[in-house]
């Protein structure tokens, strides 16, 4: 057993445990809103609620982290991510369903931050670069997840049941391959520490780049499908197959990051990939067909699918500040966005149109490529 669950192979599993259970929730948005007969303004609300969670539990998730060690917090918020999938499938009305989705935000964030924290520790103990695979997992899981989305919508099943036994077998699978001999590093709280780590100097514009990479990410997670349904007329089983084109791109991408980054350098990838995910909401933006769509999604997967990791491993040399500190301060950025773009998009949606708001993902997407420059290590 221990030749199979190593610390890669732990942490990997709290990752795509992380994004499965996301993208099971991506993939029944369609089936949620239509029972709750949510116009899209209203819809972006509820969203808000789910980011704001998120950005309520970084903070305290990092102090936790710090205190009891990343591999013991992780597991542990792993296990009330669970059921916390289940919440919005039961909620009665639409504020009960914000309720259900602040808590679901608040343990996804939550875990975000402390799996990220124990993979720095396997990364440093392991010697080599190996965040942006770990990131290829949660892409992994999100795809994973949406994909069974997809299956049991088209199998009739209900939301509720459906999440439940997502809950259930992704829980099984993923929290016994975390389960090993860690011991991470405890560290006194400082009582004079920001509560939110804000980042500084050139660590602003990296926090900038991941924030535009994490609008992109989080609009099509929580939009892809209702894009698909509503601009294309595509039947909820086959609008799933957009946030799962996008993820499987990405896994694929983030494993073949590295060999690419070593090659040709941070700034050329970066600048690269800010074209790729533009060109891909351009599409999307001009589709009419699910095909021309499908590739709009895919060429965003490939466009964002670096920027994170080059962004974590950029910040976690800065001269300056620690590297926790650092990449906690760029994270926050980044993570904010991925949560707090799709409600905007909502209100954006609801005034103009959602093609409307995909174009303005589109140019943010523009501002990789202006400050790729940043990613040369001083």
């Amino acid at each position: 057993m221990s030749r199979i669950r190593t610390p890669w192979v732990a942490v990997a599993a709290m990752f795509a445990l992380n994004g499965a259970l996301l993208g099971s929730w991506a993939a029944r948005i369609p089936a949620v809103i239509a029972t709750h007969e949510l116009s899209e303004a209203t819809f972006g609300l509820l969203l808000l609620a789910m980011g704001l969670g998120a950005l309520i539990s970084f903070p305290a998730a990092g102090r936790f982290a710090d205190r009891f060690g990343a591999y013991g917090v992780t597991r542990v918020l792993a296990w009330a991510y669970l059921p916390s999938l289940v919440l919005p499938a039961l909620a009665p009305s639409p504020l009960w369903l914000g309720a259900a989705l602040l808590v679901f935000g608040g343990l996804l964030g939550a875990m975000d931050v402390t799996m990220n924290s124990w993979a720095a520790e396997v990364e440093k103990a392991g010697g080599r670069s190996v965040m942006s695979s770990f990131h290829a997992m949660w892409s992994f899981g999100t795809g994973l997840g949406a994909a069974a989305g997809a299956g049991a919508a088209a199998l009739g099943l209900s939301v509720p049941l459906h999440f439940l036994l997502a809950a259930a077998g992704f829980g099984a699978l993923f929290l016994w391959l975390s389960r090993i001999g860690w011991t991470s590093a405890r560290r006194p709280h400082d009582p004079e520490a920001p509560v939110f780590a804000l980042p500084r100097g050139a660590l602003v514009l990296l926090g900038v780049m991941a924030l535009a990479s994490g609008a992109g990410e989080g609009s099509v997670a929580d939009w892809s499908a209702v894009f698909l349904t509503t601009e294309l007329g595509v039947g909820e089983a086959r609008a799933a197959l957009g946030y799962s084109v996008f993820s499987v791109v990405m896994v694929g991408m983030r494993l073949i990051a590295g060999p690419l980054i070593t090659r040709l350098g941070p700034v050329r990838v970066a600048r690269a990939s800010g074209l790729a995910a533009a060109l891909g909401l351009a599409l999307i933006v001009g589709s009419d067909t699910l095909v021309v769509a499908l590739a709009g999604f895919a060429l965003m997967g490939t466009g964002y699918a670096a920027i994170w990791p080059m962004a974590f491993t950029r910040a976690a040399s800065d001269p300056h500040v620690p590297p926790g500190r650092a990449i906690a301060s760029v994270a926050t950025l980044g993570y904010g966005a991925l949560l707090i773009a799709p409600p905007i998009i909502g209100f954006i949606a609801e005034t103009l149109s959602l093609r409307a708001a995909f174009a303005m993902i589109g140019a943010l997407a523009l501002l990789i490529i202006l400050l790729a420059g940043v990613l040369r290590s001083e």
